[in-house]
């Protein structure tokens, strides 16, 4: 059986006048977007068209929830209850569903954005709100979540389906989780050395640490940031590169295989 990964991308995030990411284009090359809710970016109109740009490329749709900070664009760590979570998930998982279900489709999956996402690969209390939140809209949602991590481990417990991510255009700790973007070296800059991570990890299934030590990882998903300047590039080249070394591009299925 082939090699195969989804391409998956962070989108919708523009907010009023304010425009972020080049998502029409991006959409070109990946196979998975995760819009946002509103909660670190978009608004209902902006839902909306990134819900009928993607349909219409054949693209599947995911929510992209936060922690309620527009101001700090979800990157900030705040103290939130299990609680707190369960329900600002469900809130923006919810408002997702609706605008897909008024074009006549279904969500597919769920990414969690930023400060979140990190605090919920090493918060087994926390990720398990977020995977019951999820479980409890739509038990059929898809967990894109953090190779390895508390996030994945909790939601297997729980029955989620999952999809275990990895990334293109950030370094790796020792431990498999991802570089501080305040550290030095966190954004992978260079598409070359981004596509040679990526085929690592995808053909060898280990990925290099900032500190040289090799980091076993499943990737199910790999993500490209919408939000950076050249993600155009960065997701032409990528797909392109995995093509030519024979992996198929595809959407992740709900039993964690790609279909």
């Amino acid at each position: 059986m082939g090699l195969s990964i989804d391409l998956n991308c962070d989108m919708g995030e523009s907010y009023g006048a304010w425009k972020m990411g080049n998502d029409e284009d991006v959409l070109e090359y990946v196979s998975s977007a995760n819009i946002a809710c509103g909660f670190h970016g978009g608004d209902p109109g902006t839902m909306r068209r990134t819900v009928a740009a993607a349909l219409a490329r054949g693209v599947a749709l995911g929510a992209h929830p936060s922690l309620p900070d527009l101001a700090g664009f979800g990157r900030r760590v705040m103290q939130v209850s299990p609680a707190e979570a369960y329900d600002f998930m469900v809130y923006q998982i919810g408002a997702l569903a609706g605008v897909a279900a008024s074009q006549g489709a279904q969500l597919h999956h769920v990414k969690v954005h930023g400060a979140l996402y990190n605090m919920a690969a090493k918060d087994r209390a926390l990720s398990e709100a977020l995977c019951r939140a999820m479980r409890d809209v739509d038990k059929n949602l898809v967990l894109y979540g953090l190779a390895g991590s508390e996030h994945i481990r909790a939601a297997e417990a729980l029955g989620v389906p999952v999809a275990q991510e990895v990334f293109a255009d950030r370094s790796y700790q020792d431990d498999g989780s991802l570089t501080p973007r305040s550290h030095p070296g966190a954004m992978i800059t260079d598409v070359d050395k981004a596509i040679e991570q990526v085929l690592r990890m995808v053909r060898d299934g280990k990925v290099r640490s900032v500190n040289g030590k090799d980091v076993p990882v499943r990737a199910d998903t790999l993500c490209i940031h919408g939000d950076q300047p050249n993600a155009v590039v960065f997701a032409s080249g990528i797909r392109r590169a995995l093509e030519t070394a024979g992996v198929v591009v595809k959407t992740v299925a709900a039993s964690g295989a790609t279909a």
